[in-house]
């Protein structure tokens, strides 16, 4: 595995690459989710690149961009042991300049949810993207979906601009008790740990509601008192029930095809998200 720090040695490598190019964008502090990504490019492309880049842009001022955790050697050798082709891990000053002065920005899909209340963050992310897949060039890139508006944006931002890339969306990974793996997980207490699971949990117990209700606004205030009187400490920042595709809030089940939970909450002071497709029985089942 080559192990490339500028834009133009990776450019050399990239123009004398043969096969097909799979990509795995990350910003490291590597987990079984990211590695269940990585696994899936090298199945299915000839070469894959992996970046770690902890990116500025997408971190708010009082985020924990200089707390977040960075551990290069050890995610060297996890991705070294994968077979991984090239890990790109560049230096800010490689990404960006003080006399930059293009953004990026999506006109709604950025502004839903999470970026709502992380402003500018999907602004950051498509910035970002934008100059790796134009340094990787690949042909598939592999994102997981457990940031499922991440993911939204990114295919809509590939759409938009014509970058000839599949985006190839994962499962989200978990732990044997639900809780979807994080990097931020680590921040937690033992006791916060424990308490983390409350999201998954909250988000099934909406799945059991599903065949009882169809108002949406029903679904949510009982899942809402089902968090609070089991999870009391854990702070919800929203909870919803959205359309796969356009992230708008459902007010009744039938509305979409492809319905997804959403939820994002605060555990000792650490912001979890998480999110599950909806299975909604045929109409018939309700009357």
């Amino acid at each position: 595995m080559e192990l490339i720090r500028t834009r133009e040695a990776l450019r050399q490598w990239r123009g004398k690459a043969q096969g097909s190019i799979g990509f795995v964008p990350t910003m490291g502090a590597l987990h079984e989710g990211h590695l269940s990504l990585v696994r899936h490019s090298l199945s299915q492309n000839d070469r894959t690149v992996v970046s770690i880049f902890v990116n500025p842009r997408q971190f708010g001022a009082n985020e924990d961009y200089y707390r977040y955790p960075r551990m290069l050697d050890t995610d060297r050798r996890l991705l070294e042991n994968l077979g991984v082709s090239v890990l790109f891990a560049p230096p800010e000053e490689e990404m960006y300049s003080p006399d930059d002065e293009v953004w990026m920005s999506l006109t709604r899909l950025s502004r839903l949810w999470c970026g709502s209340y992380r402003l500018g963050h999907f602004d950051g992310v498509v910035l970002v993207l934008t100059k790796l897949f134009h340094l990787v060039a690949p042909h598939r890139a592999y994102f997981g979906e457990k940031d499922f508006q991440q993911v939204r944006v990114v295919e809509k931002m590939v759409e938009e601009l014509f970058f000839p890339i599949q985006i190839i969306r994962m499962p989200t990974v978990r732990e044997p008790d639900g809780l979807a793996i994080s990097s931020r997980n680590s921040y937690l207490s033992p006791r916060g740990r424990a308490q983390a699971v409350a999201l998954y949990k909250t988000l099934q117990y909406i799945q059991t509601l599903v065949p009882k209700f169809r108002l949406t606004h029903k679904i949510l205030e009982e899942a809402r008192q089902y968090l609070h009187e089991r999870f009391p400490e854990v702070k919800v920042e929203y909870l919803a029930i959205v359309d796969e595709y356009s992230l708008e809030p459902l007010e009744h089940l039938s509305q979409s095809a492809k319905p997804r939970a959403l939820i994002a909450a605060y555990v000792e002071g650490v912001r979890l998200i998480d999110n599950i497709p909806l299975e909604v029985p045929p109409e018939e089942a309700y009357t």
